[in-house]
């Protein structure tokens, strides 16, 4: 300790540094008690969080978390070590502790981000770092409450910053470093496999690291000796980090290697596919362009971090003592862009590359100043750079100059972080026209954060029902709104409710986000819908609703409807668009009964009604391709059927009526196209399954076993050709 304070104690850049990093631990976690929780929190990961802890609880009886084979595939250490505290401490509030601790993880990613730069370039430059990472506001917003993401993030950029030490220190590791190393990466793995990108990058970086040092002595005895102590090293930590894993992780127990491999081989085809909105247009995330990826990442990092990237580019690259460790920088945020790219990954939300990413920008701005302060030594006056004893009196105006000129650059997302706090993280930088240039073109709010405000806005201004009955809240995320309400169950009761099926249901008040909400609805002058009550906003542009049940004609239309009472479901349906004639749930119930009712011209008008504001509903469409059935034009239902799945490959009842059509036709060789269609998409369900058995025994099929086994068949085939071959090999175990 004496050493390094009679190296840097008269830096003021490195007591800008601890002060910076000591404030932020008490502000970050400040910050985070405001947050919501994400759409993952209260639905999977804290459920699973109880089963990890009772399987450790029971000495391994209880292997109820043994069978979430989806939640199993990560380790949820984070989740894990929040539940006990909980657990322990008797806390209510666990939402808070969680978040509060993502916060500290959050802070542990700034600070070994800094610290990465500090070793390579200076104190300076881990300032500016740290102001940069910070004042990212995806970053934050993220650090608040996403247990997934950010934990692999910070775990990572420890990880790759003892990878660093752990090469520095060449040709001789100190067991210290070795033991961090194990432990950061083992953290990393647990909380995302591709953890195990760490050793990739240590085992690149040892051996180009080992070419650079021995030079023209690389086959001599002495460089053999290097990579035998070294090959031990490694081999040692990872040994040690399997090990920390393999305790962590309840799941992989029982078969370790096999487990792993498991994992290993389908970590980039993520098995959840969701919807999510990208340049207008709702697309599932296994469906992506190319660069979905970096798109993203360039349209929501701060200015200040594209600058630092374009300074880095120019300036860190130059001086051949610091091309190493430039392009280790450069390496670690590129590559799993890349990669994603390269594997055509199932992903949303952006990259997990940001630390090393924001890194990069906080060494180029270093790299400028001290361009400019040999510019200043060059021309004759005094050299003024910041060096490892201090900073000259002259060469302060450089050094606060420089500050200023990153501060006043991250304005915009300074102004962000303050209009918009709980919800930093729905943030587009200036050239991407910001928050309300997104709106209806990306995703907002689609990790959930805002129906905390939304719920608690319910509770606080909700009107008690006459009869004393509980106030029914509708919403798709029955998990988030429960746990807000979960101190007033006496007058409200949750119930499950979708955005297009609203109002066939009962309900009173509902909170939804716009999250998965078609884009051309969003833009309309039907949005927000007229009994709105309440809107979260950020920047101006609602990411939340609060709905106020106006009428009920719509949900006893419905049931009247599903009970064939069509007359009677009409005169229903047409008083509740007397209330709100751009509902879009009586629009499309009323041509529903006039379809049933043989009135295809009528269903139309009511159809084309809601067309005007949501004309890529597919929901809408398919009732339209029913009407023109019903008028015997078959090719024009074809046309719109196809119109749906361009729209939305997946959407599978439009391939299943266009089945119907292609066998009432006898047209074997079409229906089997849109059975090969729906089975690429991994659509098949009850409903293809009796088309296929309808299909075969038209070819000449009549055993349905053998016809299943056929059907089978093909889905095997088809996982095969684009490569999910794990998922194949499951089929033919079921099929012996």
């Amino acid at each position: 300790m004496k050493k390094f304070f009679d190296k840097y104690g008269k830096n003021p850049w490195m007591w800008s540094f601890v002060a910076l990093i000591v404030i932020l631990l008490f502000l970050m976690p400040l910050m985070s008690r405001d947050a919501g929780n994400s759409g993952d929190e209260d639905g999977f990961q804290w459920p699973y969080a109880e089963q990890i802890y009772n399987y450790y609880a029971t000495g391994g009886e209880d292997t109820t978390c043994l069978q979430n084979q989806d939640m199993g595939m990560h380790g949820g250490f984070f989740d894990q070590l929040t539940y006990a505290v909980v657990k322990w401490f008797h806390i209510d509030n666990y939402s808070q502790l969680r978040h509060g601790m993502n916060a500290f993880f959050g802070w542990l990613a700034i600070l070994f981000t800094g610290l990465l730069v500090v070793r390579i370039a200076g104190w300076r430059a881990g300032v500016f770092t740290i102001l940069l990472l910070f004042l990212s506001p995806r970053f934050l917003g993220h650090s608040f409450n996403n247990p997934k993401d950010l934990i692999f993030a910070s775990m990572s950029i420890a990880g790759l910053y003892y990878v660093y030490c752990f090469i520095k220190e060449y040709p001789k590791p100190k067991i210290s470093t070795s033991l961090k190393l194990a432990f950061f990466a083992a953290l990393a793995v647990v909380s995302r496999f591709a953890g195990y990108l760490l050793f990739a990058y240590l085992l690149l970086f040892l051996v180009l690291y080992h070419i650079k040092m021995s030079k023209k002595k690389l086959f001599a005895k002495e460089s053999w000796k290097t990579v035998g102590r070294y090959a031990l090293f490694v081999l040692g930590v990872g040994l040690l980090t399997f090990g920390i894993t393999i305790a962590l992780w309840p799941y992989i127990m029982s078969s370790p290697i096999k487990t792993t491999l498991s994992i290993f081989s389908g970590m980039s085809q993520y098995s959840v596919s969701i919807r999510q909105l990208f340049e207008g247009t709702i697309l599932w995330s296994d469906m992506l362009p190319w660069y979905y990826t970096p798109k993203y990442i360039f349209i929501t990092i701060p200015i200040a971090v594209i600058l630092g990237l374009a300074l880095f580019f120019i300036f860190c690259w130059r001086k051949k003592e610091d091309r190493f460790w430039a392009f280790f920088l450069f390496f670690t945020f590129f590559f799993p862009v890349f990669w994603i790219i390269y594997t055509h990954a199932n992903v949303y939300g952006g990259s997990n590359s940001i630390p090393p990413m924001v890194a990069a920008a906080g060494w180029g701005f270093d790299a400028l100043v001290r361009k400019i302060e040999d510019k200043l030594a060059s021309r004759g006056a005094k050299k003024e750079a910041t060096t490892e004893g201090g900073v000259k009196p002259k060469g302060l105006v450089v050094n606060i100059a420089s500050v200023v000129v990153l501060l006043l650059l991250l304005i915009g997302p300074i102004r962000h972080i303050i209009a918009n706090h709980p919800y930093e993280y729905v943030y587009f930088n200036e050239l991407s026209g910001g928050v309300k240039k997104a709106f209806g073109n990306y995703e907002l709010d689609y990790y959930y954060h805002s129906t905390r405000e939304a719920t608690e806005w319910v509770l606080a201004n909700a009107e008690p029902k006459p009869d004393g009955s509980k106030t029914l809240v509708g919403t798709w995320h029955t998990a988030s709104v429960s746990y807000f309400m979960r101190n007033d169950t006496a007058r409200f009761q949750p119930v499950f409710l979708r955005w297009y099926e609203r109002d066939n249901s009962d309900w009173d008040y509902a909170v939804f986000t716009i999250t998965g909400i078609n884009p051309e609805y969003l833009k309309s002058k039907a949005f927000p819908p007229k009994n709105t009550v309440k809107m979260i906003e950020v920047d101006g542009v609602p990411i939340a609703l609060v709905l106020k049940r106006q009428e009920k004609f719509s949900h006893e239309a419905f049931k009247l409807k599903n009970a064939n009472n069509l007359d009677s479901a009409a005169i229903l349906y047409r008083q509740a668009l007397a209330v709100d004639p751009e509902n879009y749930v009586s629009l499309l119930g009323l041509s529903e009964v006039m379809v049933r009712a043989n009135r295809p011209d009528s269903a139309q008008y009511y159809l084309n009604k809601a067309f005007a504001f949501d004309p890529n509903s597919e929901g809408l469409k398919l009732m339209y391709a029913y009407s023109l059935l019903g008028q015997q034009k078959e090719e024009e239902a074809l046309t719109t059927l196809r119109q749906i799945s361009k729209y939305n490959p997946k959407y599978s009842q439009a391939y299943q009526l266009a089945i119907r059509i292609y066998l009432q036709r006898n047209d074997l060789v079409s229906a089997k196209k849109e059975f090969q269609k729906i089975i690429d998409v991994d659509r098949v369900d009850d409903a293809t399954t009796q088309l296929w058995l309808v299909y075969e025994k038209k070819t000449g099929v009549t055993n349905d076993q053998q016809a299943l086994r056929n059907l089978y068949n093909e889905m095997i085939k088809s996982l095969e050709k684009r490569g999910k071959h794990t998922d194949a090999e499951k089929l033919r175990q079921q099929l012996k």
